[in-house]
C-alpha cells in the first residue's frame, strides 16, 4: 500500500464477511467471501466530501463474485437513494463495444483494418486501425461549436452528419489526438459491410449473447428506462437535471445506457477471450502512448480500449473511462479478465476523475 488514500479499498484483500449497505439484490450467496465494507465506506466519503451526488460500484472476481454497492442519492428532488443496480449513461464506454463490433467484422474477413480509407477520405492514408487507436488526427466533432447543447439536446443526429461536422473541425498534428469522429467514421463503416446500424451490430453480437439486460441501445429514445441514476450538471453556481438526452449526439462514440455490474460483465467477456478471437484480442491490447492530459498518466491506447501501469500492485489494469453530460464512469479489469471494478458518479463536471482512478486500481489489487 503507498497511500492512505488506497488504505480502505485494499482492506477488500482481508474478506472475511460481506457488508450489506447498499448491496444489489444480485449479490448471490458467494459474494460472503468478500469484505466490501471498507469498500463502501470509500463511496461513502467520496459523497461526504461534495464530489457527487452520488456513486455506485460493481466487484467482481472469483473469490468476491460480484457485489454491486452504492451510496448517496440517484434523484437529488426525491432524495432517493442511490443503488449499486443503477443505469447510467457511460459516455465513451460505448466504444469498446463499438471497436470489439469493428475486430468480429476483421475476424470474419468484411473489414481490414489496414485499408486505406479512401471511400471516405480521399487521398489520405487512414485506416481502420487509426480510427480505433486515434491515431486519425481527425478534429473531434463534440469539440465544435455547429453544435449546441441547449439548442440540440433533442436533436437526430445521424453518423454522417457527425462525421462531416468533424471534418470541419481543425486537424491535430499530433501522434495521437481523441476523436469521437473516428467513431462516428466507424458506425458508417459497419453499415456498410452488415447493413445494420451500430447499435443494431451491438446488440446482437454483445448485449444478447452476454445477456447484459441492463444496458440499451437508445436511438432517439431521451429516456433511462427502468431504475437509474439522474444526471446533474453544475455550471455558474446552478445545477441541471441532464438525464433525458437524444443520444444519436453520442452515437457509436458514446450513446450507451448501462449498470456497472453489466459493464464488468463485458469486460470479463472480452478480455476472457469469449467476443472475439486471439489474434483480434491481441491487435486490440497492442497500444500506442496516449496523451496524458487528454486521458490519464500513463495511459496506453489500443483498439477501443487503454491499458495502464496499477500503482498498488504489479501489472497492469485494461478498460475504459466515459464521461457524458451528467455522469462519469471508470471501468477497469485485469488483462485475464478474471476480476473488474467499475465505478461511476451522476455529476459532470467533476474533479475527482483523479480519485475515481485512484480507488479503481487500489480495489482492483485488493480483488482476489
Amino acid at each position: 500500500m503507498r497511500n492512505t488514500r488506497a488504505a480502505a479499498a485494499l482492506a477488500l484483500a482481508a474478506a472475511v464477511g460481506m457488508a450489506t449497505a447498499g448491496v444489489a439484490p444480485e449479490a448471490s450467496a458467494a459474494t460472503r467471501r468478500c469484505d466490501t465494507s471498507a469498500l463502501q465506506r470509500s463511496l461513502d466519503a467520496i459523497v461526504k466530501a461534495g464530489g457527487t451526488p452520488g456513486i455506485l460500484a460493481t466487484v467482481s472476481s472469483p473469490a468476491c463474485g460480484q457485489v454491486s454497492l452504492g451510496s448517496g442519492v440517484a434523484d437529488i428532488p426525491t432524495g432517493r437513494r442511490m443503488r449499486g443496480d443503477e443505469r447510467i449513461r457511460v459516455g465513451s464506454i460505448t466504444k469498446s463495444f463499438t471497436a470489439t463490433v469493428v475486430l468480429q467484422l476483421v475476424a470474419e474477413g468484411e473489414i481490414s483494418l489496414d485499408m486505406p480509407l479512401t471511400r471516405y477520405l480521399p487521398n489520405e492514408k487512414i485506416t481502420v486501425r487509426d480510427l480505433l487507436r486515434h491515431t486519425s488526427g481527425l478534429g473531434d466533432y463534440t469539440s465544435s461549436d455547429e453544435i449546441d447543447a441547449s439548442r440540440d439536446r433533442f436533436k437526430h443526429f445521424e453518423p454522417d452528419d457527425l462525421f462531416a461536422i468533424g471534418l470541419r473541425v481543425p486537424r491535430s498534428d499530433k501522434p495521437w489526438n481523441y476523436s469521437s469522429t473516428n467513431y462516428a467514421l466507424l458506425a458508417m463503416i459497419v453499415k456498410q459491410a452488415t447493413g445494420n446500424d451500430i447499435g443494431t451490430e451491438i446488440t446482437r453480437r454483445i448485449l444478447g449473447p452476454l445477456k447484459l439486460t441492463g444496458t440499451w441501445w437508445p436511438g432517439d429514445d431521451p429516456r433511462i428506462p427502468g431504475r437509474h441514476a439522474h444526471g446533474y450538471v453544475y455550471d455558474e453556481g446552478k445545477r441541471y437535471d441532464t438525464t433525458r438526452w437524444n443520444m444519436t449526439y453520442g452515437g457509436a462514440a458514446g450513446a450507451l445506457v448501462s449498470t456497472t455490474s453489466d459493464l464488468n460483465r463485458f469486460w470479463a467477456a472480452l478480455l476472457g477471450g469469449r467476443l472475439l478471437p486471439a489474434a483480434r484480442l491481441k491487435e486490440m491490447r497492442t497500444t500506442v502512448p496516449a496523451d496524458p492530459a487528454r486521458m490519464w498518466p500513463g495511459a496506453g491506447a489500443g483498439l477501443g480500449l487503454y491499458e495502464t501501469g496499477l500503482k498498488h500492485c504489479a501489472g497492469t489494469w485494461v478498460g475504459h473511462g466515459g464521461g457524458f453530460n451528467g455522469y462519469r464512469t471508470i471501468a477497469a479489469s485485469s488483462p485475464d479478465g478474471r476480476r473488474q471494478v467499475t465505478l461511476a458518479i451522476n455529476r459532470h463536471p467533476s474533479e475527482i476523475t483523479p480519485r475515481l482512478l485512484d480507488l479503481a486500481d487500489a480495489t482492483l489489487c485488493a480483488l482476489r
